[in-house]
Formats: C-alpha cells, structure tokens, sequence
C-alpha cells in the first residue's frame, strides 16, 4: 500500500520543477525514484545527472559540482565544467546529500537560491536552469537540530518530501520483487529459471533485509547462479538466510498465505489467466494449480 501511494503521487510532483527530498535507508532505491521523477516530468528529454555526496572529500566535490577554470589550482590546465553545466535543462540528483559539509552548504544554497553559480577560479556569475532532487538516508530535521546541517538548505531542498519505506516494512513486495529480478538475471545471462519454491519463499519472507531491495536482489542474484534448474530452491540462498526461526506461537501461517496468493496472482495475471500457461511457468501440473487457487480463493476477474 505504501509503494502504491507513492506510485500514485509520483506523476503529480514531477510535473513540477520543485525541489523534492527523498528519504529512505540504502538501498530502498532512492536512485530509481528520482530517475521516474526525472522520466515523468517536462525535462525528460534533458540529461539526468548523478552525484554520490557521501563519495567525494569536499574539495573535489566543489569542482565536481561547480566545474573549474584553467589556472584555478595547480593542474587545471583547461577549463572543465561542472555538473551544474551538465544538468542544464535536466535534473540534478544529489544522493546523499546529508554528508555534504557545512562550508559547501553555503554554495549549494546560493544555487538554489539564485540559480547561479561560479567555477572554482571564475569571476563572472553562470546562470543555470535546472531542477534538483536530493536523497539521504540521515534524520536531517535532526542534523539541523544539532547544526550539522543547515536550516535554510534544508527548507530549500524539502518542498516536495518522497518517504521510501524499508523492505521489512513491506514483505508483500518480495514475491513480486523477486521474481523481477529472476526475470532480469534470466533475460540478461541466459538461464531458463522461471519462479521459487514455497520453501523458498519462507526462507525470503523471515528475513529482515538490512540491505533492503537491493539486498534481496543480491540475494536472488546468488540463487540464480546456484541453481541448475528452473526453479529456486531453499538451498540455492545464502547460508545467512538459513537461521532457525524462534520456536513458539507466531502467526506466519497467514501471512505467507497472503504472499502466496500475491505472488500467483501476479503470475496468473501475467499469463491473462491462462491456466495451462500459468501452470507451465510456474512447473506445476495444471489440477494442481487449480488446487492452489481454490485453496488461497483466488477469484479471476469478470
């Protein structure tokens, strides 16, 4: 339901050329949201320019940001322009941008403020039309509150604010994830695998993922070289994911029902509700496809 809320709202903010703040832990896919933002709005057809803050010392993140004239510091034989100059007429992401420091917060700001910027030994003011979207998996409300971030950046760059929720909060994704991924690997490297066990399922379905999506793809990514044949077992996973689950009461029973039911739904939809091609991707007999969804009350649509 998260995801599809913000699906939702998705076209909305990016028709317009507001800064937008995406929040999220690594991994929950932050890059891929700010790229749909970007596909989604009036700037599609200019360029979508990528930079890791947290990847770059602040020295080189000024020139990489700001571009440089020759002459600036020993080694700028010729000028080079900035991303800034890049992105014109596009979007400027800026992952990570709570590990910018507070002396280039100053310059990011005026940017923002004035739309303007100068390269690293340059005189004359360059005028930019872009659009920014930032990312960062810190509590930046709290980084202002401690003043290692500041106020007036922040207010600047969260106009428009994009909450990504971690994977351990939405386990239902996982199938569909999942076999995304499958799909991927098998189209790109050539393997016929075409879905998972049950067994595996459950395996995937008690894991916390710290990682999140990006986690699970390394995980199916694993799998898939592990497995010789079309379907992904239980053994095919990596061995941190074969904990013993706590003993005791719990309510699993019903929830890997539900992802069951996701999961061949989406199957079954992706073959129109064509039993015999369903119970052929999945490697099952047909009666006992039919089982399963008479089991889990799958209804087909009208």
């Amino acid at each position: 339901p998260a995801m599809k809320q913000l699906f939702e709202i998705l076209p909305q903010i990016s028709q317009s050329d507001t800064s937008i703040l995406i929040n999220g832990e690594t991994g929950t896919g932050k890059n891929l949201i700010a790229r749909a933002v970007h596909n989604l709005s009036s700037r599609s057809n200019g360029p979508l320019i990528t930079v890791n803050c947290a990847a770059l010392p602040e020295t080189l993140l000024e020139s990489e940001l700001f571009g440089y004239k020759a002459g600036a510091f020993t080694g700028a034989v010729r000028d080079r322009p900035g991303r800034f100059a890049a992105a014109e007429g596009g979007t400027l992401f800026l992952d990570e941008v709570g590990d910018i420091p507070l002396d280039m917060q100053v310059k990011l700001l005026r940017v923002l403020q004035e739309r303007v910027y100068e390269p690293l030994g340059g005189q004359t003011p360059i005028s930019c039309d872009l659009r920014f979207i930032t990312a960062t998996h810190r509590d930046l409300a709290k980084m202002v509150d401690e003043g290692t971030f500041r106020r007036d950046l922040y207010y600047r760059i969260n106009v428009l604010n994009v909450d990504l929720p971690p994977l351990r909060n939405r386990k239902g994704d996982i199938p569909l994830l999942a076999q995304r991924f499958i799909e991927h690997f098998s189209k790109t490297r050539g393997k016929g695998i075409i879905g998972l066990s049950s067994a595996t399922l459950e395996l995937m379905m008690s894991h916390n993922y710290p990682g999140n999506v990006r986690e699970l793809e390394n995980i199916i990514e694993h799998a898939w070289v592990m497995c010789r044949g079309r379907i992904l077992e239980a053994d095919h996973l990596p061995r941190r994911l074969h904990v013993r689950l706590p003993s005791g009461p719990r309510n699993s029973k019903s929830a890997l029902s539900q992802v069951a039911a996701a999961f061949l739904t989406q199957t079954l939809e992706r073959n129109h509700w064509h039993r015999e091609n369903t119970a052929r991707e999945l490697g099952i007999h047909r009666t006992t496809l039919q089982r399963k969804i008479k089991k889990l009350g799958l209804i087909p649509p009208v």
